[in-house]
């Protein structure tokens, strides 16, 4: 795993009236999905989380050919640590974890290639 805060050299502001126009899935328990681009297995999407999302919003997962995100608003925290607001991480090709957020979260999201759901 490998991590880096943007923070000490970029700000990053949301749009939230451009965010509203994206076409977003509902998850119906406080996870929401906008699917950026998609080509093949890769995937770039964003998360938005609500601050009420059930504990359980996320399935425990692998990733196939690593994941990287990058956190734009709120928290995200799993088996590997808590990242905030400008954090960018990047999960090895087939790590496991299961992600939940801490308030409010919005969380640009890459798959290099594709996800599988682990029971």
């Amino acid at each position: 795993m490998l991590r880096r805060s943007l923070n000490d050299f970029l700000s990053l502001a949301i749009d939230e009236a451009a965010l509203a126009r994206l076409s977003w899935r509902d998850f119906g328990n406080g996870l929401s999905m906008s699917r950026l681009a998609r080509e093949g297995q890769r995937e770039l999407v964003l998360y938005r989380i609500s601050a009420a999302a059930a504990a359980d919003a996320f399935l425990k997962h692998e990733h196939l050919g690593g994941e990287f995100y990058l956190v734009l608003k709120g928290r995200i925290a799993d088996e590997t640590g808590e990242y905030e607001k400008g954090d960018m991480v990047f999960l090895d090709p087939h790590s496991v974890h299961t992600p939940r957020a801490v308030g409010e979260t919005i969380v640009l999201v890459l798959w290099p290639g594709g996800v599988r759901i682990v029971d």
